[in-house]
């Protein structure tokens, strides 16, 4: 089988830690296919360069044009957008970028597959049309939860998603919403993520705490992911307050970066050596925090199956999360974690007290949340794409 992917979460020489999910399974995919081709892309917009320290979209500007990534040949597409013109126009803008792309593709691939609902999703489906093959699009959470209920993308997604031959779902609460958007629930499978059993397994804690420079006593929470409010870092911040307060020995360290870190400083700064804010790191890197923790804690308004906490339990870490997506569905046990409503600061906190107070095995969270790897998430994808090049 022959695989054109379209997204614009992916890695690049900029951006290499973006999107580790599908970099590891589409790398595993390829290994199933003949070719599996990644047109990875890159926002552009007159003038974008100039504004670099300030937007993403100029930070990408030095980004190549072609990349081998995880052994996948990369091309990074510029796809137009107009900043502060809606999210409305940014669909066909897509499109129109990536026009110059088909005719080297005619014949040459079996099946598109558009990773993200909006703005690839609706371009994927318009590519694989121009290019006379079927198209499945890949939905991961927040561009269904958020994105596709604006007015401009829900329309086109309206459009778009009920003309793939399937859609991919990383949750059964996703693929519950993808129906909203007019697509028969026959044709919508659920894939779900993996994770890298070799890397996340259960790691001796005060080793791992040693290594970092964390405290070798105490309690220590953690967070991994982007800094941004909808991810509810702002909520972890505001819940782990109180418990600091009423623990001398309690630690949040917090990995990742984004808009939210000023605001996640100043919190700090009235914690000091309590709220540890130590950057993004390299995937590599994030078995030892969570080796180091006493339990995973994620806020987040809304989510489709976050990979960071298929990890945690691989690790044999509890988790207190949110219970907003597919989140439910990784933590059915309370042996796993405890989960609470999204946006309640309060409520998080006694949760997260209540985690950093209960002793556990390791060894029973990592065997009781255990979940399949990326060559088995990349198999049940294979079969999705199997089945709309087959017409089944």
């Amino acid at each position: 089988m022959r695989v054109l992917v379209v997204t614009k979460i992916f890695p690049s020489a900029a951006e290499p830690l973006s999107a580790p999910f599908n970099r590891q399974q589409f790398a595993a995919l390829a290994e199933r296919c003949q070719i599996v081709d990644v047109l990875a892309t890159i926002p552009y917009y007159p003038g974008a360069g100039l504004l670099g320290r300030w937007s993403s979209a100029g930070r990408l500007t030095e980004v190549p044009a072609r990349e081998v990534i995880d052994g996948l040949p990369v091309r990074h597409p510029r796809t137009l957008f107009i900043p502060r013109a809606g999210h409305g126009t940014w669909g066909p803008l897509y499109v129109a970028s990536l026009l110059p792309y088909v005719p080297g593709y005619r014949g040459r691939v079996d099946v598109v597959l558009a990773s993200w609902a909006y703005p690839d999703g609706f371009a994927g489906v318009v590519l694989a049309r121009l290019l006379g093959v079927p198209a499945v699009v890949k939905l991961h959470g927040s561009d269904v939860n958020h994105n596709a209920r604006l007015p401009g993308p829900r329309r086109q997604l309206a459009w778009a998603l009920p003309r793939a031959a399937r859609v991919v779902a990383v949750s059964r609460a996703l693929a519950d919403e993808v129906a909203a958007l007019g697509v028969a629930r026959e044709r919508v499978a659920v894939v779900m993520n993996g994770v890298d059993g070799e890397r996340f397994r259960p790691a001796d804690r005060a080793a791992a705490r040693a290594a970092l420079g964390l405290p070798a006593t105490g309690a220590i929470a953690l967070y991994v992911g982007n800094l941004k409010e909808a991810k509810g870092v702002l909520d972890l911040a505001a819940a782990f307050e109180p418990v600091a307060a009423r623990r001398a020995d309690a630690h949040l360290v917090v990995v990742g970066g984004g808009d939210a870190r000023p605001a996640l400083e100043a919190v700090a700064a009235r914690l000091p050596g309590r709220l540890h804010l130590v950057g993004p790191k390299p995937q590599a890197e994030v078995p030892t925090y969570l080796a180091a923790c006493d339990v995973l804690a994620l806020a987040s308004w809304a989510e489709g199956t976050p990979n960071v906490v298929l990890e945690a339990l691989a690790a044999g870490r509890r988790v207190v999360a949110t219970a907003v997506g597919g989140v439910p569905d990784l933590l059915p046990d309370p042996a796993l974690g405890e989960l609470v409503p999204a946006r309640d600061p309060a409520a998080f906190a006694a949760a997260l007290e209540r985690a950093l107070a209960t002793p556990y095995d390791p060894a029973a969270v990592a065997a009781r949340g255990a979940r399949g790897g990326w060559a088995a998430s990349a198999a049940a994808l294979h079969q999705v794409l199997d089945d709309a090049v087959a017409g089944r």
